[in-house]
């Protein structure tokens, strides 16, 4: 019997498929957290394959105006997309001032490849006050950016921060005059992760109006931030209310708490019906994002940590186990698990520790192909009853 048909779903009927785009800002945004340790070029340019290899759509390779440092970086990584012909395309951050702008034109034409130009301003009144900024004065920066990139032949996106604490004129005003200045793309910012997932409905409902109201034909970006651990939830009802790309970065890293983590948001794509991906080197990407960046993976991290498919309570181990004896990898991926292991290269794991029970020993040695005598068995069985935490590999061993 088929694991689906003995779950009765509250979730409703998969969504209907959409197209929806995927930003990766794990080589920008997601290097501006202040625990990060910057990656190597080498480093770099292995996330970037990692990027393309999980299909998502387009990667932020970073902000040239920050310095020559930066700009040799980006550089790099734009010819090496270009010279290993890799899919994922480019986009650049860039303050709306023409010194940040420029550099990315000019990377653009020596590698001889289109490089989306995000430029980004602040809009919300509490920006505005503590700037000391008017709505004309971020029209006219605005314009000027806009026009200037768009002459070099740039694509661009207009990213206004803080836009779900922005009052509805001041994004009106800000985005119709970004659209006529030829923006192909707009990007709405939770810049500070104040967004509820009814909010980021709201807004982005809003700033669909305004694309019609300017003729339409204009795409529309969610970038949110993980302040309230809104993030996902926010990008999936973006993306229902009208968003066409949504915006992450590995492990969710990024400004204070960080972005909305891509691994996760991967994965309910996937499971809500939304996208179909392969998703085999998703756990590869994200540790190879942690070590290069020295941001550690937490245990009970969601489908990557070490703990998203080990248990070592019996009753919950008990479940698994008698699923592996039907021989039924669906059922042993489903009857403990939201997230089938199988999906990201992973297989459910039984563990030996205080909570265990008798068969988590048997299993345990079963799968190793150890023998698993009576007399085995009780003996490790009382180790971990006597133990504070899950037995080791080794503690075990060193008991048969």
């Amino acid at each position: 019997m088929r694991p689906d048909t003995l779950i009765h779903d509250w979730n409703g009927a998969p969504a209907e498929r959409r197209p929806v785009m995927l930003d990766d800002e794990t080589l920008r945004d997601g290097l501006q957290s202040p625990s990060v340790r910057c990656p190597t070029i080498e480093q770099k340019l292995e996330i970037l394959h990692l990027i393309d290899k999980l299909g998502i759509d387009t990667a932020d390779i970073g902000l040239p105006g920050a310095g020559p440092h930066v700009v040799q970086d980006v550089e790099r990584l734009a010819r090496e997309i270009v010279d290993q012909k890799l899919k994922v395309r480019a986009n650049c951050a860039a303050r709306t001032v023409i010194a940040d702008i420029r550099p990315i034109a000019e990377i653009s034409q020596r590698v001889g490849m289109a490089i989306e130009c995000c430029c980004f301003i602040g809009s919300s009144p509490l920006r505005q006050y503590a700037e000391g900024w008017s709505v004309d004065q971020l029209l006219k920066l605005s314009e000027e950016a806009i026009t200037f990139a768009v002459r070099e032949g740039l694509p661009v996106m207009y990213v206004t921060e803080d836009t779900t604490r922005a009052d509805p004129d001041t994004l009106r005003r800000l985005y119709s005059s970004a659209i006529r200045t030829g923006a192909a793309r707009v990007c709405i910012a939770d810049t500070v992760g104040h967004s509820t997932p009814a909010g980021a409905a709201a807004v982005v409902r809003f700033i669909a109006g305004v694309v019609e109201e300017c003729g339409g034909g204009v795409g529309i970006d969610w970038h949110g931030h993980r302040d309230r651990d809104f993030a996902v939830i926010n990008s999936l009802a973006a993306l229902d209310a009208g968003a066409t790309r949504l915006h992450g970065a590995a492990i969710g890293i990024g400004e204070r708490v960080g972005n909305t983590p891509m691994d996760t948001l991967l994965v309910n794509l996937v499971l809500m019906g939304y996208i179909e991906r392969d998703l085999s080197s998703l756990g590869e990407y994200c540790r190879v994002v942690s070590k290069a960046t020295n941001v550690p993976i937490p245990a009970n991290y969601p489908v990557v940590g070490r703990d998203a498919f080990r248990t070592a309570t019996g009753v919950h181990a008990a479940a698994v186990i008698k699923a592996f004896r039907k021989n039924d990898m669906a059922l042993v991926d489903a009857v403990y698990s939201g997230v089938p292991a199988s999906m990201v290269g992973r297989e459910q794991e039984i563990e030996v520790g205080p909570m265990s029970g008798k068969s988590n020993v048997t299993f345990w040695l079963e799968r190793r192909g150890l023998p698993a005598s009576d007399e085995v068995v009780d003996r490790i069985f009382a180790k971990a009853k006597a133990s504070s935490c899950v037995l080791t590999e080794e503690e075990i061993r060193k008991t048969l």
